[in-house]
């Protein structure tokens, strides 16, 4: 019963996590999708304008403006829609508020005016090409998450698929979802360890990379404790399984990542807490606008243009753009160098940073040995390395391999030794 609740448990991580990389997946496509199609209606809105710095009037016709940005604005736009009245709901104001706000006092505005047939006073590529941006800046943090969940999968599979045990005295190999706590592991040199667990017999060295970022392989005998998914070394040793599933160490890891991925950054958190007031600020300005205008000029009309570009500036396109391009840049760059960072948050802080102390020489090389110096006292270089070869040649410690590369680099001719025995 105890194998098939953590066989259970494991099947409902792995499935948990396969849910999750489908979802991100799928939310990728559609956005992606949403966005090649918000950019090609954008566009022909937006080329006057560009058109106009050369000198060329390519302004399209009143309704086909019309028609070009309603798509953009009411169905590609409908998740700020959406969003933003879910805040009015809770009594609160957000970005995508603003954004729902802006994009629609500039699409009214033209509409308005179109219906009057003042078509020189149309700005229905502005509420499309705010709408398209800030799709644009969701499309990269949906990206950006989507490359988390990679990472997630790529914990998954260093814990291989199945465990070779010992039962009723013999050795059977079972699926990883099999395992159960007490049994006593089988890990031949060279496989990673299937779980978390403690040697029982044999000594070997354990590439344990994955936790500590130690390149260098650490030593584990009889009592030590190893982690699932760190790669054993030149002995076969017996290990007794300690956690398996969810409470093994690399699926600690994993639902780390997870919950980082469900943070916001800081400065999007400020954001949310700066909006629930700027939101009604912006609409009592823009009021006032109105009337202010209004009210001493006489033309409603020109007061209702100010008012609308007060809406339409506080639209925040900034924020919605770069912040995600900034979280994704920053990441990609620091995983280019082999720095992963787990949040946006530990990015944000990163500027503060004034001294970076490493508490393990390992940490900053590249893991393989290599034989820097050898003297021989007879002068014998070459013959003192043959010798040191052949001692080594049957062992697969990494500073063996540092020798048997020297040779192998230095063409020497490596004899066989005779009664050679590995002392740990």
């Amino acid at each position: 019963a105890g194998g098939a609740a953590h066989a259970a448990g494991d099947a409902a991580h792995a499935g948990h996590v396969d849910a999750r990389e489908a979802q991100a997946q799928a939310a990728l496509s559609r956005q992606t999708r949403h966005l090649l199609i918000a950019a090609a209606l954008t566009l022909p809105l937006v080329a006057p304008m560009i058109g106009l710095l050369f000198g060329q009037h390519w302004m399209l016709p009143g309704w086909v403006q019309f028609a070009l940005a309603t798509p953009v604005q009411f169905w590609l736009g409908a998740r700020f829609y959406r969003a933003g009245w879910a805040a009015l709901r809770a009594g609160s104001g957000n970005m995508d508020l603003l954004v729902a706000l802006g994009t629609s006092a500039g699409y009214g505005l033209s509409l308005y005016h179109l219906l009057r047939g003042e078509t020189m006073a149309l700005y229905f590529e502005t509420s499309a090409a705010i709408v398209t941006l800030i799709l644009l800046g969701k499309w990269l943090e949906a990206r950006a998450k989507r490359q988390t969940t990679a990472a997630i999968r790529a914990l998954q599979a260093l814990r291989p698929s199945r465990a070779r045990v010992l039962r009723d005295g013999a050795e059977r190999e079972i699926a990883i979802g099999e395992l159960r706590v007490g049994d006593l592991m089988v890990v031949l040199p060279g496989e990673r360890i299937p779980a978390d667990g403690r040697i029982r017999d044999g000594r070997t060295h354990a590439d344990e990379s994955l936790i500590t970022g130690e390149s260098l392989p650490v030593a584990r005998g009889e009592g030590d404790k190893v982690t699932g998914g760190a790669v054993n070394g030149e002995g076969r040793i017996v290990v007794e399984t300690l956690a398996v599933g969810a409470e093994s160490a690399l699926a600690r890891i994993i639902r780390l990542v997870e919950d980082a991925q469900a943070k916001k950054a800081p400065i999007q958190r400020l954001v949310d807490r700066v909006s629930a007031v700027f939101v009604p600020v912006v609409i009592a300005l823009a009021v006032l606008t109105l009337l202010g205008w209004g009210l001493y000029s006489g033309d409603w009309s020109q007061a209702l243009l100010h008012a609308v570009a007060v809406l339409v500036i506080a639209c925040p396109c900034a924020l919605g753009l770069a912040t995600p391009t900034a979280i994704m840049a920053g990441t990609g760059v620091a995983a280019r160098h082999g720095i992963l960072i787990k949040d946006a948050e530990a990015l944000e802080k990163a500027h503060r940073i004034g001294i970076v102390a490493f508490d393990k020489t390992g940490t900053l090389t590249e893991g393989r040995p290599v034989l820097a110096q050898w003297i021989a006292g007879d002068g014998d270089r070459a013959g003192l390395l043959a010798r040191a070869a052949a001692l080594q040649s049957g062992s697969e410690h990494p500073l063996a391999q540092a020798v048997l590369n020297a040779a192998a680099s230095e063409r020497v001719a490596v004899a066989s030794a005779a009664q050679v025995r590995a002392v740990p």
